[in-house]
């Protein structure tokens, strides 16, 4: 996905762990993560990871746990994360694992799921999202290339599943043509910050309101708002 900020001050990904090595290409994208993986009898997908912050601040308000996913189509040119777009070229992780990584931080008051694009592997994340949900205290975050209202029309099951347990969307792919530096948590003009829980309450996109989110955005707050929706 076209997130604006890597949270490596060298420009590159944070690694998952220091010394692992990517696993090779495999699954296609439409069934990556999909089977269900079973460790001691429990449902336990698996999610390809291409780096993991623990204590970010670039990709949403608060301390925040950002999960970077391997696998994007779309290669948006100036695209901030090339490295994440070959499929199946990152680390498998179990969600158990990347639950108990979150959890086990106090600090953190949010999720991002970021990559290349979230999308690709919603059965796994929405499995993650909702146990995250259940053991309550995140705002739960996911960036994606595609549209609200392209996943209304033909979203997946999983991928609806997905954006259902999300606080925030930040959609659509970015444009370079329309990148703006004073942008806040995005890279371009066109994406948008989405309340997920009144946007599918209206079936249309509504962009939140909140201030930790939206304030000082030439775009999103409303004392400078150059955006048409509610």
């Amino acid at each position: 996905m076209d997130s604006p900020a890597r949270s490596a001050t060298n420009g590159e990904l944070p690694p998952i762990l220091k010394g692992d090595a990517p696993s090779s290409p495999s699954s296609p994208p439409s069934l990556r993560g999909d089977a269900a993986e079973r460790q001691g009898g429990v449902f336990d997908p698996v999610v390809n990871v291409a780096g993991i912050d623990e204590d970010a601040i670039a990709d949403g308000p608060g301390l925040r746990f950002v999960l970077f996913v391997q696998g994007c189509a779309r290669h948006c040119p100036g695209c901030h994360n090339p490295q994440t777009h070959a499929f199946g070229a990152g680390t498998d992780m179990r969600v158990s694992e990347l639950f108990q990584r979150i959890v086990s931080n106090p600090l953190l008051t949010g999720v991002t799921f970021s990559g290349g694009d979230p999308m690709y592997q919603a059965g796994p994340l929405a499995e993650l999202a909702e146990r995250l949900r259940a053991h309550g205290g995140y705002d739960i975050t996911v960036f994606t290339g595609d549209t609200f209202e392209g996943l209304l029309r033909r979203g997946t099951p999983d991928q609806l599943r997905l954006m259902k347990a999300a606080d925030i969307l930040i959609d659509g792919p970015f444009v370079q043509a329309l990148r703006d530096r004073l942008l806040r948590f995005r890279g371009s003009s066109n994406q948008r910050i989405l309340d997920v829980r009144r946007s599918l309450s209206e079936l249309r996109p509504v962009w939140t309101l909140d201030p930790e989110w939206i304030e000082g955005d030439p775009v999103a707050d409303p004392s400078r708002a150059r955006h048409t929706g509610a």
